[in-house]
């Protein structure tokens, strides 16, 4: 049965109207900022060690030419934990409000191994991987109902 060409479009068009109405009824949750958090966390320490693992697999393969091995198994890992790694990056630049900055840092600590791991623990330290909620959290909950001490 041949479809006559004037139809095609249609047809066409109504199939991805189907797909676009399918994809509208998906319920759509995000994980919690302190999911996001701890998945950014493991993804960076994981995302180094990989990263670590695919040189190991290229001085096997390119420097003492042994085996080729290291490479097709690592490199597979490390690009699936460097694309997570980076996701998870831009999503916490936008739900932590990093400053520009930061977000540039994430970003080019995963160019260089262990780098991530580094990263990971000066975020930390400097308060850019919180949990924020509320109107601050290393504010006392009397503080930031308005009491005061002695009055």
């Amino acid at each position: 049965m041949l479809i006559p060409d004037a139809l095609i479009p249609t047809l066409i068009n109504d199939a991805i109207n189907v797909q676009q109405d399918r994809i509208r009824r998906l319920p759509m949750k995000l994980p919690s900022k302190p999911a996001l958090i701890r998945i950014f966390r493991v993804l960076a320490i994981a995302e180094g060690f990989s990263w670590a693992a695919l040189l190991i697999g290229m001085f096997l393969k390119w420097i003492t030419r042994t085996t080729e091995l290291g490479v097709e198994i690592a490199g597979p890992i490390h690009g699936a934990f460097f694309i997570a790694y980076g996701t998870t990056a831009l999503g916490l630049w936008g739900l932590q409000r990093w400053p520009f900055r930061v977000a540039l840092f994430a970003g080019l600590s995963a160019v260089f191994p262990f780098a991530t791991v580094w990263f990971e623990r000066w975020a930390g330290r400097h308060g850019f991987l919180g949990a924020k909620s509320g109107p601050d959290v290393s504010t006392p909950a009397r503080v930031a109902a308005g009491e005061t001490a002695g009055v």
